[in-house]
């Protein structure tokens, strides 16, 4: 086994200038270099070939040799599943790193995240999985983010189970409009026509926004805090806004803007340079329309 162990790798551990110097899509692209990475070195062939023999010879003095030979069979494509395993993490890693570069943004992991809008007070706990800060397009900062909540439930025995929501948000401060408009919430569209009004009777202090644009009724549900200035949004939802928003907006788009703070969100961890782009020039976009009709 030792005559199989290749030679030291010479290469630093933390180098990705080669991958970084091209085009990244995803994290999948850096992952068969951070796995050839890890399979040149001394360390992993040593600590596979430890866990083949041990596996091996204890089934072996066990069982009998030749289930010990299947044991090392297995063993083997475990170890580098493992490997495989621990260069998709790296991947991951390194291509947010890569991303947040190249945009010029700052990249931190996991952390606690502000309840500024109703979806980042949800649920018994929450959190923000990779947060990426600076600008989303020309003239506009705010902040990418990768965003969990999770809801504990319990049935009748007595026994726990954590469901897990997913969302790529983007968010950005507009105090230009928080006296304007409080409370905005622009959701994707969901449930019966026939059902709004019993719907509306439970929503609280919120009012049903409704505007000329079938379009746009048939993909959102618009609301506001009682009392806001219909006029007011009525000229927020411009002809090109609404356009926008029914053709051109990420799949399943919506967005919640509470006291100048606006949230941005698409269901699911958006893992593409495509999908956060994407998702950078939408917070973008509805933040320079509030901005631009906060300002007349």
């Amino acid at each position: 086994m030792a005559d199989a162990v290749p030679a030291p790798e010479t290469e630093p551990e933390n180098v990705v200038a080669d991958p970084a110097q091209e085009a990244i899509d995803d994290a999948n692209d850096l992952r068969g270099f951070h796995f050839k990475r890890l399979m040149r070195k001394r360390l992993t062939w040593i600590l596979t070939a430890v866990w083949v023999v041990v596996a091996a010879g204890v089934t072996g003095a066990l069982i009998g040799p030749a289930i010990g030979g299947a044991v090392a069979v297995v063993a083997l494509l475990l170890a580098l599943l493992v490997v495989f395993v621990i260069a998709d993490s790296k991947a991951e890693e390194a291509f947010f790193e890569i991303y947040a570069q190249q945009r010029g943004m700052q990249l931190s992991g996991k952390g606690p995240i502000p309840g500024a809008t109703p979806l980042l007070r949800k649920g018994d706990d929450r959190y923000v999985e990779r947060m990426l800060r600076g600008p989303l397009a020309d003239g506009v900062d705010g902040s990418l983010a990768l965003y969990t909540y999770e809801d504990e439930t319990t049935d009748s025995e007595g026994n726990r189970q954590t469901n897990y929501y997913r969302y790529t948000i983007g968010m950005c401060e507009i105090p230009e409009c928080a006296s304007k408009v409080p409370e905005l919430y622009a959701q994707r569209k969901f449930g019966l026509k026939a059902l709004e009004r019993f719907e509306d009777a439970f929503r609280g202090k919120k009012e049903r926004v409704k505007l000329e644009s079938a379009a746009l009724d048939d993909r959102y549900e618009i609301f506001a805090k009682e009392g806001q200035d219909a006029v007011w949004l009525r000229q927020l939802f411009s002809p090109t806004f609404i356009v926008w928003m029914t053709d051109s907006a990420p799949k399943k788009f919506a967005f919640e803007l509470v006291d100048g703070t606006l949230c941005c969100y698409v269901n699911g961890h958006k893992e593409s340079a495509e999908q956060l782009d994407t998702m950078r020039e939408a917070t973008a976009a509805v933040s320079r329309r509030l901005r631009e009709e906060s300002l007349e």
